[in-house]
Formats: structure tokens, C-alpha cells, sequence
């Protein structure tokens, strides 16, 4: 999934807004909308709309609910594919492990994800997702990926950690796409939220160039980010920039760039809650057909109102 990939959690894991997981929320339930937008330099173009109904919700971590979507592909300008996409939606706590699965159907599979994890200092998590390919050849001929992974954090002192996973994507056809990733996390200033961050990955392709999405025979990356989270009036606010470099198997070396943007409104008296978060990076995903001179932005809105 190109706007919810199980891989970014494990930066995110360094950087869970501990204010907001701490929040007393009342179980009851709620309703949201959402917006997911992206545009690549491959002139593909990509709109999903969703409509959240929980029937339970008390944070992230407690809810059972159901999502509606509708998206629209039009992937390197070919003309815009439609598809509508249903979802169960459950998260929940057994013992020391939060639990969350989103799983339902395009019409033509099963699609989703799921993931694990516990909260201890060395933090484990397992995760499964699947998704179409969201290529034209991936869009006409169902083309599907499923990712399944594991991580671990490594804390090496109070300001130092490092983040290691691995994991095995499996695409319709006969590619197999192995991944090595690994972050090292040093907190700077941490009243500030201040923290400077070195990215590595790695993948390599079983078939490469099978169909039309981006398989070299393999992939490296470093990235270094400069990573800054605050809390201003109870909005949780996000700032991170990186560059760094990259090449595969076709290509030298060359420059490679990343930046996000992220906010989490506190709720209001009314129980609304507002989030979203812009993404701009030059790293090829599963929806380029290249990798030298790529790159895509990508942008999530959305709100919540708990009964």
C-alpha cells in the first residue's frame, strides 16, 4: 500500500505521539472520513476516498468499524480505472501486544493488512499487507503484492536506537523481492523532539523487470533525517528532511531526497479530531516503472467525530 506502507512504522515506532496514545477516550462510536491523494513524475495519478463507521472506538489500539472506498487510478496517463474497496477494520490489545487488522476485498481479492506488536524496550513488531500493483499492467491484468515482515527495535541507550527488519514481498507472477532495511535513531534535544536519523535499505528482485512496476535486480539506499516533533496546544506536529543517496543495479549512485510533514489535532468539546500528513520523496515504490529520475508526492487529510 503506497499510503499506508507496513515499512514507514518503523520509523514511526521511534516517534509515536505518547500524548495522544495517553489520552482517557471513552468507548462509544464514531465516524470518519479521509482523503488520499498522489502524483509521480511517471504521470500517474492516484485518489482515494474513504468513509470510516466504528461501531467501537476508544484509540487506535480499541476499535472495530468498517471502511468504504473509492479510488481512482490513472496510472501514466493511460486513463483513469475505478475500484471500489471494503474493509473490516479491528484493533485491540491481548496482554503486552497491540493487534490491528484492516482486511476486505477490491472485487477481485482479498487485500489489506494486519500487524503485531508489543511495547516493551525491545519493541517487536510482525505485519502482512496486500495490495494491487498500481501500475497499468498491475490495474488491467491484477497484478497483487503481499509484503510480510518482521522488526525489532535495538535501544542502545536512552537517546540511541536502532531499528532493524526484514521481509519477503511476493508478486503475482514469479518475482520475489527480498528486503533488508535498518534506522538508527539518535534523540538530540529531547524536550525539543529534536532527532537526527540514518536510513539504510535493501532489496533485491528474483525476476527482474517481469512486468511494469520498478524491479531491478537490486536496490540500496542511505539516508540521513533530521527529525523534529512538538506538541503546540495539544496539536502534534511533524517535521522531517533527508538527503542521502541511492542506485540499483542499472544506474551509479545518485542523489536521493525525502521530506514529511505531519499533524494530529487534539479533540475538540465536540469529540472531532483532524490529521494529515504530506510526503514527497524521489525513492521509486511499486507504482514507478522507473527509478532514475523518479520521484512522487503524496498527501492524507481526514477527520474523526467520536460519539
Amino acid at each position: 500500500m503506497r499510503y499506508k506502507s507496513a515499512i514507514a512504522a518503523v520509523t514511526l515506532a521511534t516517534a509515536m505521539p505518547a500524548a495522544l496514545a495517553a489520552q482517557d477516550i471513552e468507548p462509544g462510536p464514531a465516524v470518519g472520513a479521509e482523503v488520499f491523494a498522489s502524483s509521480d513524475s511517471d504521470d500517474t495519478d492516484i485518489l482515494r476516498t474513504a468513509i470510516d463507521f466504528d461501531l467501537r472506538n476508544a484509540g487506535e489500539n480499541d476499535r472495530i468499524g468498517v471502511r468504504v472506498e473509492k479510488a481512482w487510478y490513472d496510472p501514466s496517463g493511460t486513463g483513469t480505472r475505478e475500484r471500489e474497496r471494503v474493509f473490516g477494520r479491528f484493533a485491540t490489545t491481548s496482554g503486552d501486544w497491540d493487534i490491528a487488522i484492516l482486511a476486505g476485498t477490491d472485487g477481485h481479492t482479498i487485500i489489506g493488512s494486519a500487524s503485531a506488536h508489543d511495547n516493551s524496550a525491545f519493541r517487536k513488531e510482525v505485519f502482512i499487507e496486500r495490495d494491487v500493483v498500481e501500475t497499468q499492467r498491475g490495474l488491467d491484468e491484477d497484478i497483487y503484492s503481499t509484503f510480510i515482515g518482521a522488526a525489532i527495535d535495538l535501544p542502545l541507550n536512552e537517546r540511541n536506537i536502532v531499528t532493524v527488519l526484514g521481509g519477503v514481498q511476493e508478486f503475482t507472477g514469479d518475482n520475489l523481492r527480498l528486503h533488508a532495511r535498518a534506522n538508527y535513531v539518535h534523540v538530540v534535544k529531547p524536550e525539543w523532539g529534536l532527532s537526527l536519523q540514518l536510513r539504510g535499505r535493501y532489496f533485491r528482485d528474483s525476476d527482474p523487470g517481469e512486468f511494469d512496476y520498478y524491479s531491478p535486480r537490486w536496490y540500496a539506499q542511505a539516508l540521513p533525517v533530521v527529525q523534529l516533533r512538538r506538541f503546540v496546544g495539544g496539536w502534534e506536529l511533524v517535521g522531517a528532511g533527508g538527503i542521502g543517496a541511492q542506485r540499483d543495479a542499472n544506474t551509479d549512485w545518485r542523489q536521493s531526497n525525502f521530506a514529511h510533514l505531519r499533524f494530529h489535532s487534539p479533540r475538540n468539546a465536540q469529540n472531532w479530531t483532524a490529521f494529515g500528513d504530506v510526503t514527497y520523496t524521489d525513492t521509486p515504490s511499486n507504482t514507478a516503472t522507473i527509478g532514475s529520475g523518479y520521484d512522487y508526492i503524496q498527501g492524507r487529510i481526514g477527520v474523526m467525530r467520536r460519539f
